[in-house]
């Protein structure tokens, strides 16, 4: 949704300036040349700010910001016109408001046509880009489907008629029994029961799960399902007709013949999260460039000063329980995880981490870079890959997270993990576990860049004061 957010900015930026160029060359008021040189006064400058900031409202209220996979292509360019006309016209009593003599009826058709074309072509290209993309393996989502009726088994198929959609089917989850005789026909997989979707979903990579039980006749199932995927943070959807039971954050959308709703939990798409991706690469990269002469001396110190590799790998997890590799400098011997196990017993964490203070496989060096907390830096890497964010709730080993045991607590996998968080800046390796699990579904629930920034900014003595090191 970001590319889609970041491609209408420069396209409204751009159709702006070629529209009042070409109503200023009109009217013979200002040549090219003279538009080019020409300075830009603050208020101006704040008007088209506040200009961007309302075509943005305009555009998320039309759902052009939130996944488009199961709507047509011919629906998001009615929403598209809607939304540009809506926009255009709002510039237009803004004009009337200020004054603005530039915003004739020349400026605005042009801007209109331009702006609408150029939007909807760009959707049309970056439909057929995500169409290829996902025809080689990536941007997949693995849909979990409940039920095993004639409607789950034709919504299956036309799923896997559309591979441009980018799903996998993980498998369908109905009551102990085989299904009907077309799904018995299909060669698709039952891989749970009722009772053993808790278990499903927990174990393996689920990104949505989409319920087809006759509602009426499995109300208690779809509502424990329902309430099953809050907790860990899957997006569900009802494939049904007369489901209308009110849910919080929940959407109607339509796929071919069918109407789907869906509820889920967690920020909603928005400018903050098209600015908190941005901020993602932008400072990863340039820190990464800045913290380069550190990371050789890093490297050199830790491998003069004990056998092993300079990094740290290990399989991490991450947004929907992905499973990612994160950098690490290494602190400890090369065995470490091998005599983890011989360690259990004086684990100092109560709950599923895994943390002693004077840890006896952390090396000298090792301990001078955790204190410093030197040896995260190279997660840098992982943000600018997309598998972390500067701020998100850490990623835990998957020796922790099969030590979880409350379904709640999951719901922190439903963001993209970070470098720091909440609980990083309340006291750190400090913070009893259930306490940590708290602060993770708080910053989930709290989320703005307000928040990411002042994180941000309480890390940094956090780090100076040594206070994180564990």
């Amino acid at each position: 949704m970001a590319a889609f957010k970041l491609s209408d900015l420069l396209i409204m930026i751009g159709s702006f300036i070629a529209a009042t160029i070409m109503a200023s060359y009109r009217m013979n008021t200002i040549s090219l040349d003279q538009f080019l040189h020409m300075r830009i006064k603050v208020e101006n400058f704040a008007l088209f700010l506040g200009l961007l900031l309302l075509w943005h409202i305009i555009f998320s209220m039309f759902g052009l910001y939130r996944s488009r996979r199961l709507s047509a292509l011919k629906t998001e360019i009615k929403d598209i016109v809607k939304a540009t006309s809506l926009g255009t016209f709002a510039i237009y009593i803004i004009s009337l408001l200020f004054h603005i003599v530039m915003v004739n009826p020349a400026f605005l058709i042009n801007f209109w046509a331009g702006s609408t074309v150029i939007m909807i072509l760009t959707r049309i290209v970056m439909r057929y880009t995500l169409k290829w993309i996902r025809l080689w393996g990536r941007n997949l989502r693995y849909l979990l489907i409940v039920g095993t009726n004639s409607r789950a088994v034709q919504f299956a198929r036309k799923i896997e008629s559309r591979p441009e959609l980018g799903y996998v089917i993980s498998g369908f989850v109905d009551v102990d029994w085989k299904g009907c005789d077309e799904f018995k026909n299909t060669g698709y997989k039952l891989v749970a029961d009722f009772n053993g979707f808790t278990e499903f979903i927990r174990n393996n990579v689920v990104d949505e799960v989409l319920i087809a039980l006759p509602v009426k006749s499995f109300y208690q199932e779809t509502f424990r399902i329902i309430n099953e995927c809050e907790k860990q943070g899957i997006l569900a959807r009802h494939l049904s007709d007369i489901f209308n039971t009110k849910l919080a954050n929940s959407k109607v959308e339509y796929f071919e013949d069918e109407s789907v709703v869906y509820n889920y939990t967690g920020s909603t798409d928005g400018w903050q999260v098209l600015v908190k991706w941005m901020l993602d690469k932008i400072l990863s990269s340039i820190l990464l460039l800045l913290l380069s002469p550190l990371f050789l001396l890093t490297a050199i110190l830790v491998k003069i000063t004990s056998p092993g590799p300079v990094f740290f790998i290990q399989e991490r997890i991450g947004l929907n329980k992905r499973r990612f590799r994160l950098y690490k400098f290494r602190t400890m011997v090369k065995d470490a995880e091998k005599r983890q196990a011989e360690l259990e017993d004086i684990n100092e964490v109560r709950g599923a981490a895994f943390k002693i203070k004077n840890d006896p496989r952390i090396t000298p060096i090792g301990k001078f870079l955790r204190k410093t907390s030197i040896d995260e830096f190279p997660q840098l890497i992982n943000v600018l890959k997309g598998d972390m964010s500067l701020v998100g709730p850490r990623p835990l080993p998957v020796r922790d997270y099969k030590g979880f045991d409350i379904d709640w607590q999951r719901r922190r996998f439903s963001v993209r993990p970070g470098i720091t968080c909440l609980w990083q800046v309340n006291g750190r390796h400090n913070i009893p576990f259930d306490k940590w699990m708290e602060l993770d579904l708080e910053y989930i629930d709290q989320w703005s860049l307000m928040l990411d920034l002042s994180i941000l900014i309480r890390t940094i003595p956090a780090v100076l004061k040594g206070s994180g090191a564990s």
